[in-house]
């Protein structure tokens, strides 16, 4: 039998230890805090979901309150303390769906990480999941590092660590203080790459509520002392990802992303991570995201398949017709 309890962050995290198993930061009590400071988006307390009393999952919930409509996402969760075949996985997406409409019927519906497409999932309303992704190894040192890539990679590393004139640093503290400069060079990226940027309050917030302890800001700067490429990782146990990252036009031609990249890989492995999440590439699944996967392939002869998001209908109507308003939406 299925249960799902409302607990407390030291039980969960006792749970976690006992299995040997480290939560993503998306499903820590700091990014709870983090996320209670975003409009429109507020907490709940931790769940625990246990099989006949033994614990075997714990998920995060955050509520989006957004055009109108409530609902909640569980960003990398379920966290799972044994590795779910299908019905187990249905099983445990049931018995949060129940417990999502029990505890407030307004929740139009749950979107968590469900590795199988099963008969009571839809494909997300927003927003672009992936369901594989890089994930490089930092052991060793810089040449183990290189040594893992594919040859292209290692190539546009070494021609951009011997040619290209820039410097790269952790930039944390410079970032802290201020953003400005490091937000006029996502505009620029943005405008390229046909997105909208968030506006440069989002980015201060993270920094700010996550702190130092949790996320990284690594830079590439020019001889003049600008900056033209930097990036956002975020840390936790002894995994980081590369969360947001930008670079001017005018140095892609030198490779310096790449440079930055491999610096980081560098710098991160000396501070003992073990593990470097690229964070989503193209696939069938994400056709649109195919076109990160030629910068992101480079630095690893393989990818990860991880769990991708999924929407869990919860007021079915409801749902049924946001989904009638999306498609008239993307045929105008």
């Amino acid at each position: 039998m299925i249960s799902v309890e409302q607990t407390s962050w030291q039980t969960i995290y006792e749970c976690l230890s006992r299995a040997g198993v480290t939560q993503p930061l998306e499903q820590t009590e700091v990014w709870a805090a983090y996320q209670n400071e975003i409009d429109g988006r507020t907490s709940w307390e931790p769940l625990v979901v246990k099989r006949d009393g033994e614990e075997i999952a714990t998920v995060l919930f955050v509520e989006y309150h957004t055009h109108g409509y409530r609902y909640v996402r569980s960003s990398h969760g379920p966290v799972w303390m044994c590795e779910p075949d299908e019905q187990l996985e249905e099983e445990v997406v049931r018995a949060l769906q129940d417990y999502v409409h029990k505890r407030d019927h307004k929740q139009v519906f749950l979107r968590m990480a469900i590795a199988h497409e099963l008969s009571c999932t839809s494909p997300v309303l927003s927003t672009v999941p992936y369901d594989t992704t890089v994930v490089l190894d930092l052991t060793g040192g810089e040449e183990d590092i290189l040594s893992r890539m594919k040859p292209r990679g290692r190539r546009d590393v070494r021609k951009s660590v011997r040619e290209a004139p820039v410097t790269c640093a952790d930039e944390t503290e410079q970032a802290l203080a201020s953003f400005s400069e490091y937000y006029e060079v996502m505009c620029e990226t943005a405008g390229r790459d046909g997105f909208a940027p968030a506006p440069q309050s989002d980015y201060e917030l993270m920094l700010r509520v996550l702190g130092a302890e949790h996320v990284r800001v690594y830079a590439a700067r020019l001889e003049d002392g600008s900056v033209c490429s930097w990036s956002i990782c975020t840390l936790q146990g002894k995994r980081a990802t590369r969360y947001y990252a930008a670079s001017l036009t005018s140095t892609m031609r030198m490779h310096v992303s790449d440079r930055l990249c491999f610096f980081e890989c560098c710098e991160l492995g000396k501070r003992g991570f073990t593990e470097y999440d690229l964070m989503g590439i193209g696939s069938d699944f994400a056709p649109s995201l195919k076109g990160l996967n030629e910068f992101k392939t480079k630095f690893s002869k393989e990818v990860t398949p991880v769990a991708p998001d999924r929407d869990v209908p919860v007021r079915k109507t409801t749902y049924a017709l946001l989904h009638k308003v999306k498609d008239v939406r993307t045929r105008k």
